[in-house]
């Protein structure tokens, strides 16, 4: 069985950026080893963060990073407002998308979702966890 995941924001955008596991994972899911899980609102997310000066994206790059993700991912609705994470409340997307994706892991760089390790059954680890121990 192809395990379901929620990468966040940062975890993306280093895929896009940059060599490293989080470049590793992403290889994962376009070869369908993984399936990446998306809301409406975490997808919305990084196509905002994508367009931040400081990342230097070319239009053609974000472009075909969206439609990379869009082909190989699953959308799915957020059904269950969570109010977990105090500090980050934004960050509650990412558990709500999670939870209701039916996924067995958050893949994150963000302390506020590494911190809790384990919400519902789901394990919340880095890429490089993620790389070096699941598979």
């Amino acid at each position: 069985m192809v395990e379901r995941i929620v990468a966040d924001t940062n975890v993306l955008i280093s895929a896009l950026g940059w060599e490293g596991n989080e470049r590793d994972l992403l290889n994962l899911a376009i070869d369908g080893k993984i399936k990446l899980v998306f809301s409406k609102e975490t997808f919305e997310e990084l196509v905002r963060v994508m367009g931040y000066p400081k990342f230097g994206f070319s239009n053609e790059q974000k472009a075909r990073f969206i439609l990379i993700l869009s082909t190989i991912g699953s959308f799915i609705k957020i059904t269950e407002k969570l109010q977990v994470i105090k500090d980050d409340p934004y960050d509650n997307r990412f558990l709500e998308t999670a939870v209701d994706g039916k996924t067995s892991y958050i893949v994150s760089g963000d302390e506020h979702l590494l911190k809790i390790k384990n919400f519902r059954g789901i394990k919340i680890i880095s890429a490089k966890e993620f790389i070096d121990s699941v598979l």
